[in-house]
């Protein structure tokens, strides 16, 4: 168009850079689905897919994301996409723990079997803590000298 065309810095644009009707870019996409098999989605789920993608390929990094997709609050993208960070933790805290345990073959609960009362004998403890907070400090104190003198 050349001196025609005007930029309004639009993602999707007329040829003379001017805004579609949002039912041009309706009826397009509705034809994309069509002859590529795709499922019958809306079209703003096309950015809620681009945003997920994209904290799982940086690794969550929140700004990143919301300079690329253009949401004014960070919260937006907290809100909405927290599961996929969930997500992305428990994966994360498993690899975790495989790989300090499998550097330290130091596990202190590596071989340790609780013996046969012990379900018995943690209730009374329970029950006797709940009883006497005197026992209970007694038993914070130890717990602090003995991770001291360790």
């Amino acid at each position: 168009m050349g001196p025609d065309y005007t930029d309004y810095n639009l993602v999707l644009a007329q040829e003379t850079g001017r805004s579609c009707e949002d039912r041009i870019i309706g009826n397009q996409f509705e034809r994309l689905k069509k002859s590529a098999g795709l499922p019958n989605v809306v079209f703003h789920s096309l950015r809620h897919s681009s945003t997920t993608y994209k904290l799982k390929l940086n690794k969550g990094d929140l700004k990143a994301t919301q300079g690329d997709t253009g949401h004014a609050q960070i919260d937006m993208i907290t809100d909405v996409y927290a599961h996929i960070l969930d997500e992305d933790r428990k994966v994360n805290a498993q690899k975790f723990e495989a790989t300090f345990y499998a550097k330290n073959s130091v596990n202190p609960l590596k071989n340790v079997t609780p013996p046969e009362n012990a379900n018995a004998d943690l209730t009374n403890l329970i029950a006797a803590l709940e009883q006497s907070p005197e026992l209970v400090s007694m038993l914070t104190k130890a717990l602090k000298q003995n991770a001291i003198s360790s």
